[in-house]
């Protein structure tokens, strides 16, 4: 499984990157924790890193579970496109939160491909 083990690593990559992001958004607002609350433009980095880590379980999960039953590649791809999709949710989420959509569907499109792909590799066995 050694391309899920890769497409685990960026999904992290990912994650981090968001947090860096948040935490650079915290400083460069003086946001002082524990504060949740400040500008908007602080607003979305926050909200970007909680929706990454909240999505974080339907990925993981099943990104596995496809690796065991279906195949690495199927799911190294379908993990890959996953981090894609939450990609184009950051970057459109700090320019404008109504930019957001595509790269949430492409994720949440991802984790049913999955999801799909580990039940059909059970029916297979």
């Amino acid at each position: 499984m050694f391309f899920t083990a890769w497409a685990t690593l960026a999904a992290l990559g990912v994650y981090f990157w968001t947090g860096v992001n948040a935490g650079r958004s915290r400083i460069r607002h003086n946001i002082p924790a524990p504060s949740m609350d400040g500008p908007e433009a602080f607003q979305r980095s926050q909200r970007v890193q909680a929706n990454t880590l909240e999505q974080l379980p339907l990925l993981l999960v099943p990104l596995w579970m496809c690796a065991w039953f279906l195949g690495d590649l199927w799911a190294a791809a379908g993990g890959m496109l996953w981090c894609l999709g939450r990609i184009a949710y950051a970057l459109g989420y700090y320019r404008d939160p109504a930019r957001r959509e595509i790269g949430f569907i492409t994720g949440m499109v991802a984790c049913a491909l999955l999801i799909s792909g580990t039940i059909f590799g059970l029916l297979l066995r």
